[in-house]
């Protein structure tokens, strides 16, 4: 049992320490390689040519590792986490609870075993310490999933309050800018969130970024279309000079509208969802209650026959 505990042990510290490497600048190590390849020289054509083939074949496995990174990372950023680090963070907690459930559940398991008495299949311990180290890497994951769709929710609700502040506020003869940063502040008592995105677009418009950029930037990191919608309109407005009280009224008309509507289809489908609970739970009982006097009556008619 010793010898089990330390090979598990090694086994996660393996991990941890292959994960952090792997969270080291790729930018570095193919510098590396490269000065190391520069001053060892090519002894011939064949070891030129097998050199190229190698690198163009590291770059293509390179840039698929940076798409899956910067995938990673945007979906990080839908939750709120714009921490530089926040990749190296995540892999790190998920190799850390996958370690803990992992060796925490099989040592819970043997000394649970021992107290009790009860000898446990070896095939049937691997299994439960299988699954429990499957579920410390997928906690993090489920965790991240639900933040994303519970922030992205939010936003949703909070974008046609804050399309209506804005229209009060461009109408009342403040510009965009001011208008945005007015915005955030009355936003911040019914959605945290939305004024959160909202100080971020100011902060970076203060920094000198342009504000098609900055509004660009608040699509993105949110990833819900209707906010996309809504810069898109906003850059539209502001290249071709039209009003933007009057886009941004059309706009919040135009949102109002689909936000009904996604609110009849939601309504249109609690017919069909209610159809299960009632063929399989409320159908049974309801016969129960009325077939069930009758049973009885047959069971005493039928008796008395014979």
């Amino acid at each position: 049992m010793i010898y089990l505990v330390v090979v598990l042990t090694a086994i996660s510290v393996g991990l941890l320490v292959l994960g952090l490497a792997n969270m080291a600048p790729a930018d570095e190590r193919v510098v590396r390689k490269r000065l190391v390849s520069l001053q060892t020289g090519a002894t011939s054509y064949r070891d030129l040519q097998e050199r190229r083939r190698r690198q163009a074949f590291g770059d293509r496995v390179g840039s698929k590792q940076k798409s899956d990174l910067s995938k990673t990372r945007q979906w990080l950023v839908y939750a709120g986490f714009r921490h530089p680090n926040a990749i190296s963070i995540f892999l790190a907690i998920r190799i850390l609870t996958t370690a803990i459930l992992g060796l925490g559940g099989f040592l819970g398991l043997a000394v649970l075993s021992q107290t009790i008495g009860f000898s446990m299949p070896a095939p049937t311990l691997w299994l439960i310490t299988a699954l429990l180290t499957l579920l410390g890497w997928m906690i993090p994951f489920f965790y991240v999933d639900g933040r994303v769709k519970a922030r992205q929710l939010a936003i949703s609700k909070a974008l046609p309050d804050t399309l209506d502040l804005l229209v009060v506020c461009v109408e009342a003869g403040l510009g965009l800018n001011q208008a945005l940063v007015r915005v955030a502040d009355e936003i911040d008592r019914i959605s945290p969130e939305m004024s959160d995105e909202l100080t971020v677009v100011n902060l970076e418009i203060r920094a000198g970024t342009p504000r098609d950029e900055a509004l660009r930037h608040l699509g993105e990191r949110t990833g819900v279309d209707d906010v996309r919608s809504l810069t898109s309109m906003l850059l539209q407005t502001d290249r071709f000079g039209t009003s933007i009280a009057d886009s941004l009224r059309v706009h919040a008309e135009t949102l109002r509208s689909k936000r009904m509507q996604r609110a009849e289809e939601a309504a249109a489908k609690t017919t069909v969802k209610m159809l299960f609970p009632l063929i399989f739970f409320i159908f049974p009982s309801i016969f129960v209650v009325l077939v069930g006097p009758a049973v009885f009556l047959f069971r005493d008619f039928f008796g008395g026959l014979q």
